[in-house]
């Protein structure tokens, strides 16, 4: 059995090695003579997987470490008889953690409270569903939109799309791109998708660049529709545009969702699938093998300012967002190529970052409220 896994999933090695003859390959080096004669396929998104890559090689399972497949190209998989699986939910904490860091980002910077303000969340899968629970612990109104999940349960908490965007003030978009069916979302965020929002809200994009006409967007600026933007992903990427970066307030290189327990799952929910597939046991399992975390503790001398500010400074600490927006600005004025490599290299070279529950923050008093807060954000919380 031979194996090749890209690199930039943490432990491949350790995991397929269990199966087989496991090779880790940059995802550059993953190329139509390398896997011709390998029969299992481990990837992420940085890796397209389609005819040309495949066609004249003997694999039969793929697996991508990630929960979007825009990189697979899914209709010839099945024609071909490649068995292929994803990795849904696995980063979906993270994802989850960067729009709760973004949003007290935002706050900090322009002076915004977030308590008692109406967010809408398009698209309630495992992202979104997460996204829902970590707003509501920082006192938002949420309002959930998910039409497949309305029609399957006719649930009432699902509202129309019209509605959500017409009150909320923050809208965060966690939905994947589809061109066909009842909903396609192929570019959803549009002129008329913008003209519906609320004045001067948030937009927040940290699903797929294509749901999204950045055109609309930049026009929904300029008229004061939306007066503060967060991206994560772009139409185009990885040639993002640098006069779209340029009105955001925070713009990253698509790594809402690359904690490091992300991406150890994602390895893991391939792992287990290729066994499924090859009809063997797992005996191969993360445990004891990750790092410590780089902030165990957080100890708060005081209680003497706002519970979004320390928030603010609790998540600084553990995830420093701007530190991944100033990275993407300085690669923001090289030619197309360069920018688009610079963006690639970002993502498969991007800093260990862990997620919140790794982290404890002790409090000097009790503290109901902040308490509350920090545990419903997914923090462990203690007093002095």
């Amino acid at each position: 059995m031979k194996i090749i896994c890209a690199t930039n999933m943490p432990y491949a090695e350790e995991a397929f090695r269990t199966l087989g003859d496991a090779m880790v390959l940059a995802p550059r080096d993953i190329t139509p003579e390398r896997v011709r004669d390998v029969d299992l396929l481990a990837v992420r998104s940085t890796t397209r997987v389609n005819r040309v890559l495949l066609e004249r090689s003997r694999v039969r399972f793929v697996g991508t470490a990630t929960i979007g497949i825009d990189h697979l190209d899914t209709d010839y998989l099945e024609k071909a008889g490649i068995t292929w699986c994803s990795a849904a939910g696995c980063n979906a904490d993270s994802v989850s953690e960067y729009v709760v860091t973004a949003l007290l980002c935002l706050g900090r910077r322009h002076g915004l409270t977030l308590a008692g303000k109406t967010i809408g969340v398009i698209g309630v899968g495992n992202v979104g569903s997460r996204v829902v629970q970590k707003a509501a612990a920082l006192g938002l109104r949420v309002l959930q939109n998910d039409p497949p999940r309305g029609d399957a349960t006719a649930d009432p908490i699902f509202r129309p799309l019209d509605e959500v965007l017409s009150v909320s003030d923050i809208v965060t978009l966690h939905i994947p791109v589809t061109k066909a069916g009842s909903y396609p979302t192929i570019r959803m965020a549009d002129c008329r998708f913008f003209e519906r929002m609320k004045r001067a809200g948030v937009f927040i994009n940290s699903a797929r660049g294509g749901v999204m006409d950045s055109d609309a967007l930049l026009a929904a600026l300029d008229k004061g529709i939306v007066a503060h933007v967060v991206l994560d992903t772009w139409e185009g990427e990885p040639v993002f545009r640098p006069d779209v970066l340029a009105k955001a307030d925070l713009g990253t290189p698509h790594i809402a969702g690359h904690s490091f327990e992300g991406k150890v799952m994602g390895t893991v929910m391939v792992y287990r699938e290729a066994c499924r597939f090859l009809g063997v046991a797992p005996t191969w399992t993360p445990d004891g093998l990750l790092p410590p975390p780089l902030v165990p503790e957080i100890r708060l001398a005081t209680l003497d300012r706002p519970e979004e500010a320390l928030l603010d400074d609790i998540a600084r600490q553990v995830y420093d967002i701007e530190a991944d927006d100033r990275r993407l600005r300085e690669i923001a004025g090289r030619e197309p190529q360069g920018r688009a490599e610079d963006f690639e290299q970002q993502r498969q070279d991007y800093p260990i970052r862990r997620e919140f529950r790794f982290t404890r923050i002790v409090l000097p008093s009790s503290a109901p409220s902040l308490e509350g807060k920090l545990r419903g954000l997914g923090f462990e919380v203690g007093l002095k």
